[in-house]
C-alpha cells in the first residue's frame, strides 16, 4: 500500500496492527525474561506492561527504534532495575570481612551518580550492564544467594530455613559473590576513571 496515499486515520490503523503485532510476537518471550527476575507475578506483570506503554508512547512520539526487541529487552531491564531500587532503598552491600559481614560498604559508590550528567548517566548503563554480566558468570548458588539477599531483602536465616543450607555457607556464597562483582565492576569503573 502506498503511504502517500493513506489517510491519517489509515495510517493510524496500520501503526496500531503494527503495534499489535509486535506486542503479540515479543509478550511471551518478554513475560518470560521479566519472570526469571521477578518472583512476583502482579509486579512482573505491572513491568510487561510499563515496557509495552513505553512502545506505544515510543511510537506514537515517532521515536526511532532500529531493533524492536532488543530495545524491549533493554526498556524491561530497565524497568527490573527501577522496581529493585524502589523496593530496596539500600545499595548493594559488599561482603565485609570480619565479624559481621551484613555490614555495608557499597557497590553503589562503584557506579557514577545518575545526576551527575549525561556522561556519567552512560557510564553508570555501562557498569549496569556489566554488573548483569557478571551475574551471569557466577555460579548458579552464589548468584541465587546474591539476588535473594541484596534485590529481594531475604535474610540469611530465612534462606537457610528454607533451602536446609547452613547461614555460614550462605553467607560464604555470597562473600564469593560479591569479591567477583568487585573485581568486575573496579575493572570498567577504571575505564571511566572512577
Amino acid at each position: 500500500m502506498n503511504t502517500a496515499s493513506l489517510s491519517i486515520g489509515e495510517m493510524a490503523a496500520e501503526q496500531n496492527r503494527g503495534l499489535a503485532e509486535t506486542i503479540a510476537r515479543e509478550q511471551d518471550r518478554l513475560r518470560g525474561f521479566i519472570r526469571a527476575r521477578i518472583r512476583d507475578e502482579a509486579e512482573a506483570e505491572d513491568v510487561l506492561q510499563e515496557v509495552f506503554y513505553e512502545l506505544l508512547e515510543a511510537v506514537r512520539l515517532m521515536k526511532p527504534i532500529e531493533q524492536v526487541s532488543a530495545w524491549l529487552f533493554r526498556v524491561a531491564r530497565n524497568r527490573i532495575i527501577d522496581l529493585f531500587r524502589r523496593k530496596r532503598p539500600r545499595s548493594l552491600s559488599e561482603a565485609a570481612p570480619g565479624p559481621d559481614p551484613e555490614r555495608a560498604g557499597t557497590l553503589e559508590d562503584l557506579l557514577p551518580s545518575p545526576e551527575a550528567g549525561p556522561e556519567a548517566a552512560y557510564a553508570r548503563g555501562v557498569l549496569l550492564e556489566q554488573l548483569e554480566a557478571a551475574l551471569e558468570e557466577l555460579p548458579a548458588e552464589q548468584r541465587a544467594v546474591f539476588l535473594a539477599h541484596e534485590v529481594e531483602g531475604r535474610s540469611f536465616k530465612e534462606m537457610s530455613a528454607e533451602s536446609g543450607v547452613n547461614v555460614k555457607t550462605l553467607l560464604s556464597r555470597k562473600h564469593y559473590a560479591v569479591l567477583h562483582l568487585r573485581e568486575r565492576l573496579r575493572a570498567i569503573a577504571a575505564e571511566f576513571g572512577r
